[in-house]
């Protein structure tokens, strides 16, 4: 698809607009996956959540949810055809995806990372304190609007509601899972 296409075309003019704004639109056709890649939308196959990946065609939530628990468990997926063994699927069933997806990863990757994933919906103030660049003031303060205002609800509803700044969530949102 040529960049350009779609400021002649409204379909598609309508399309760009709905991505930019939606980011939970699910992709139907590899048109659209061409155009969201164009956009600079990408999924990083080892960051991905179940939303992240019902956003692209032909997944089913039996299979976001696999993938997700396979990555949480520490499995690193390094090109689209770890995607493929990880599902049972074909390889060719998956390349229309190849354009949105990428695979980040680092070779220094280790089980500390992975030990300090929490859910903040569930953890007491010492594991949170555990965290990197949670401090026991932090931890205290997420505990409380916790046990005030109900669970999380996920990364964006978890910052508003402690006031946290976007460089602070930057660096916790590596380590809390809803």
């Amino acid at each position: 698809m040529n960049d350009q296409n779609w400021i002649f075309n409204p379909r598609l003019l309508k399309l760009r607009s709905q991505l930019l704004k939606d980011p939970y639109y699910r992709l139907q056709s590899q048109e659209e996956i061409i155009l969201a890649a164009s956009l600079g939308i990408r999924i990083d196959a080892n960051q991905a959540t179940v939303d992240d990946w019902l956003r692209l065609p032909g997944l089913s939530i039996h299979q976001a949810r696999s993938l997700v628990e396979i990555s949480r468990a520490g499995v690193k997926f390094y090109c689209l055809e770890d995607v493929a063994a990880a599902l049972g699927v074909p390889l060719q069933r998956l390349k229309p995806l190849e354009p949105i997806l990428i695979f980040s990863y680092s070779e220094d990757d280790s089980e500390d990372n992975i030990s300090y994933l929490v859910n903040p919906n569930t953890a007491t103030a010492e594991n949170l304190e555990k965290v990197p660049f949670v401090d026991a003031t932090l931890a205290r303060a997420i505990v409380e609007n916790r046990q005030t205002h109900g669970p999380y609800q996920n990364l964006v509803d978890f910052q508003k509601r402690l006031n946290l700044s976007g460089k602070i969530l930057g660096q916790l949102m590596y380590y809390l899972r809803f």
